[in-house]
């Protein structure tokens, strides 16, 4: 089953809350998890791996917290996923059939019954991620369908 880790889901959160507040404006982890019922441990673990990948910027002071660093429009799914969990992916063999790092051996992806299916899902997966951005998660009316 494809899943989302909790780290994702709440730098998830965290994203939307933070676009849904508009450009510039600053929210504290403590705030964002108050607010939604999470843990502020692991929510301040996923908004520092969003700002080392440049998605927030971290504010320091008395009124510090987090802002987005890009605008929603600027901002896929995919480059939020990717950002705190690697790439996305179905199964290990998806990432490069020749990566010795495989799962799968060469020998075994040459008769493999759902390599095929599975790579194409997988594509159709990654496209989609791409394609939706955080603004339209915000607010699906600006979805293109």
């Amino acid at each position: 089953m494809l899943a989302l880790t909790k780290k994702t889901s709440y730098g998830l959160i965290a994203m939307t809350h933070l676009a849904s507040r508009g450009e510039g404006k600053v929210s504290s982890a403590r705030e964002i998890a108050q607010l939604y019922g999470i843990p502020v441990s692991l929510l301040s673990n996923a908004l520092k791996e969003l700002a080392r990948g440049g998605y927030v910027e971290s504010i320091r002071g008395a009124r510090g917290g987090y802002r987005l660093a890009r605008p929603p429009e600027q901002v896929s799914l995919a480059d939020l996923v990717s950002s705190l969990e690697g790439p996305v992916r179905l199964a290990e063999c998806v990432t490069n059939a020749t990566d010795n790092h495989s799962e799968c051996s060469m020998q075994l992806m040459a008769r493999c019954p759902i390599s095929d299916p599975v790579h194409r899902v997988n594509r159709r997966l990654q496209d989609y991620l791409r394609k939706l951005t955080l603004a339209e998660i915000v607010d699906p009316a600006l979805a293109v369908r």
